[in-house]
Order: C-alpha cells, then sequence, then structure tokens
C-alpha cells in the first residue's frame, strides 16, 4: 500500500525520522491495564518531496486519541500567561468588541477561552476530548465537543452565524484531514474575520534536534513554506506571521479570506519564507541527514544515564509529557534508570507512562526519594520546571536535558 501526501496527494518515498515501534504517546495505563499489554504501532515520519510536509502515518483514529485526552493546558502557569497575553493583544490588534464572535478549535479545558469570557466577549469553543470539554464548561465556556471538520463549520456556520476571529494553539498538527479543516476555517470565517493559529516551526525542529515532537498524536509538521501552500489551496492567505517561544519556537500565523483586500501581506512574511528558503527547507537533502543526526542523542543519552545508574546515583524524571514518551521509548529508556516520573497533573498521578510504565508520582514524592539527579523531559517548560525544582538544590540535586544535546545543570 503507498503513502500517499495528505495535502496534495503525491506518493511519499522521502524518510525524515523512523523511531521504531512506539504506544500511542498519551495512552497512560492503569496499574490493572500494564498487565494486559500494550499495542505498539510504528512511528515513521516522511517529507513529501512536492508540498515538503512532513508526516507520521496514522495507526490511530483521532476518536482513540482523544477518547480520554490527559493533557490539560491549565496545569501549566507559563502556558496560561501566554493565553492570557494572547487575548490582550489580539483583541486590541483586530478591534474586537462585544460585537464579535470569537471561535477557538481545540479548546481543551478552557484555558483562553476564559480570558475572553473575563472581558465579556461572545466566544466558544470547539474540542473533541470530552473529559476537558466538560472541565471548561465547569468554568462556564460553551464548548462544542466535536471533531472540526468542513461538516462541522457547517453547521456551525449555520447556528452560531460566521466568526469574527478563528483560533486554534497546537492543533495543526493534530490533524488527520488537513484539507477540511482547513477548508472548514474558510466555511466559518466572516468575511472580515482572521485566523491565527500557533504550531512548532518545522525549522526550529529541524535545527534543535526536536524529534521528540514526533508521535503518532502528531500527524504533520509544518514550515511557512508548506502551510501558506495549504491555506492558499482553499482561499485563505497568510497576511502576517510571528515567531513565539512556545514549544521550543512556534509560528503564529494571521490568515484571511484571499479576496478581503483591506488586510494588506507584511513584510515579516517574505522574510520569514526567504530564510526557510536559505536553509533549504524545499529540498529533500535537508530531510534526509535528520535520521543520523537523532541516533547519536540516543546513543549519547543511553551512555551518560548508564554511568551514572552504574556509579550509584539515583534518578528521576519529570513531566509525563508525550514528547517525553518518544524519547523514552526510543531510547529503550525505562525503571532500570529512573525510580519513577513526577508530573503535576492530577488525573495522570497513579498511571504508568506508555511502554516504559514509569510510575507516575506527585511532586510529594521528590522529597522521600532525594534524588542526585532528575531528567527534565518536557524541555520546553524547563525555565518552569527548574523554577519548581529549586529546592531540590539544598542535597545537591542535579537537573537533565537530552534535546537539542545533553545538559546537566
Amino acid at each position: 500500500m503507498k503513502n500517499l501526501c495528505r495535502f496534495c496527494g503525491k506518493e511519499l518515498t522521502t524518510d525524515f525520522a523512523d523511531l521504531g515501534l512506539s504506544p500511542i504517546s498519551n495512552e497512560y495505563l492503569s496499574a490493572e491495564n500494564s498487565r494486559k499489554g500494550q499495542m505498539f504501532y510504528p512511528l515513521h515520519a516522511r517529507v513529501c518531496s512536492e508540498c515538503f510536509l512532513v508526516q507520521a502515518d496514522a495507526y490511530s483514529s483521532p476518536e482513540k486519541i482523544f477518547d480520554d485526552y490527559k493533557y490539560l493546558s491549565s496545569n501549566s502557569q507559563m502556558w496560561l500567561r501566554h493565553a492570557e497575553n494572547y487575548v490582550n493583544m489580539i483583541i486590541g490588534r483586530l478591534s474586537l468588541d462585544e460585537n464579535s464572535l470569537i471561535t477557538e478549535i481545540a479548546s481543551n479545558d478552557g484555558y483562553l477561552l476564559q480570558y475572553f469570557n473575563k472581558k465579556g466577549l461572545k466566544n466558544y469553543g470547539v474540542e473533541p476530548a470530552a473529559n476537558a470539554a466538560e472541565i471548561a464548561r465547569q468554568k462556564g465556556i460553551d464548548v462544542v465537543c466535536d471533531f472540526f471538520g468542513t461538516e462541522t463549520a457547517k453547521k456551525l456556520a449555520e447556528e452560531r452565524g460566521k466568526s469574527d476571529l478563528i483560533l486554534g494553539n497546537n492543533v495543526l498538527a493534530h490533524v488527520p484531514d488537513i484539507n477540511g479543516f482547513v477548508e472548514g476555517m474558510k466555511v466559518l470565517l466572516k468575511d472580515s474575520g482572521t485566523i491565527t493559529m500557533e504550531f512548532p516551526h518545522l525549522l526550529n525542529l529541524i535545527k534543535e534536534m526536536q524529534f521528540d515532537t514526533i508521535y503518532h498524536e502528531h500527524f504533520s509538521y509544518f514550515s511557512l513554506f508548506t502551510v501558506k501552500k495549504i491555506f492558499e489551496k482553499h482561499g485563505l492567505k497568510i497576511y502576517d506571521v510571528e515567531e513565539i517561544n512556545t514549544h521550543g519556537g512556534s509560528l503564529r500565523i494571521y490568515a484571511a479570506h484571499a479576496e478581503n483586500n483591506e488586510l494588506q501581506i507584511n513584510e515579516r512574511v517574505d522574510k520569514l519564507l526567504q530564510r526557510e528558503l536559505d536553509f533549504k527547507i524545499n529540498d529533500t537533502a535537508t530531510y534526509i541527514s535528520f535520521q543520523e543526526k537523532i541516533k547519536n542523542i540516543k546513543f549519547n543519552t543511553v551512555k551518560t544515564l548508564s554511568e551514572l545508574v552504574l556509579s550509584g546515583k539515583k534518578l528521576i524524571a519529570y513531566g509525563a509529557a508525550a514528547k517525553g514518551n518518544t524519547f523514552l521509548n526510543y531510547c529503550g529508556i525505562g525503571r532500570e534508570y529512573f525510580e519513577c516520573i513526577v508530573d503535576v497533573t492530577p488525573e495522570k498521578q497513579g498511571l504508568k507512562l506508555p511502554g516504559t510504565l514509569i510510575d507516575i508520582v506527585g511532586e510529594e514524592v521528590i522529597e522521600k526519594i532525594k534524588p542526585d539527579y532528575i531528567a527534565i523531559l518536557p524541555w520546553n517548560w524547563k525555565t518552569e520546571i527548574t523554577g519548581r525544582l529549586e529546592f531540590t538544590r539544598k542535597w545537591g540535586c542535579k537537573l537533565i536535558t537530552f534535546i537539542p544535546e545533553i545538559n546537566i545543570f
């Protein structure tokens, strides 16, 4: 069976990253379920030689992935500040008021829409994970529990009217039907409206060796070069772009109807496109070399951790995030290295990591164990986590990150 590009339909023949077999990254297990085994699937990303969309094979349906979704955005104070800052910025930039309608796609637990509520602006979320949607509703947020696409957009436009602002943070990568998703935004957007989407920048993923952001839940990985092609195919133009520091370096794109002549394309779009082209983002050779580089990270990580364990050091990990699960399963690192993994999300505590079966515990365990080293797996929250772990310095604990290279501090 041929692998075809989910955007342009061309056969995929160029490998980007083959990470072997891995479980679904957010499929955490109870002690009882861990004895029943777990399905592993190939985690293999390829790049299209026509449109240069990097994409992973789909082995699990979105319905299964989001059936009981454990990632809740409000558990990060840094992410909440990011959301509040965005709301304050976009209200001023677009002159949004009480007559405006705002739609967030993948609104999670209401982490962002709560700030629009505080401003008294009409809004609602579209969220496929029922547990996250219910948490948002408890905060007084209007949520439609559904997957977003063309048909959903038509229904929403008919029932609620078209939106002045459609936003989505870290959702574009989660969409298997990228054409239906972008077409849906075109359907739901008011003639004068704006779309903002945030997603990790493929350029940074390659430069900073962020291979652990590849997992089954992420179907696609975007450069501005490629996302511009996708939006243009569906009658949308990207009129501005910002580089932001979330998730190891992300893009925030601003899009509008192609026929909207009131919004002119900012020079930042052309400048970033040129930087990508200078990096050879449209050359398959750029992607082919990635595999060898991530092998070196794996070998160096296993060597370093093995030396620490064999010398009698006590190690735990911090952050039961999806990227950490990709990293641990690819490197073959399990309970023989880490006694446990700490996470502040109550819904994850008491469960086990997919694949490695490392126990997930609360922060209170750190003081009891007094580890010599704590490995921070979600490196994108390094600053926040380092602050939380400052108390461990009193017994000489050191922290470790692995991406883009090993750093012990």
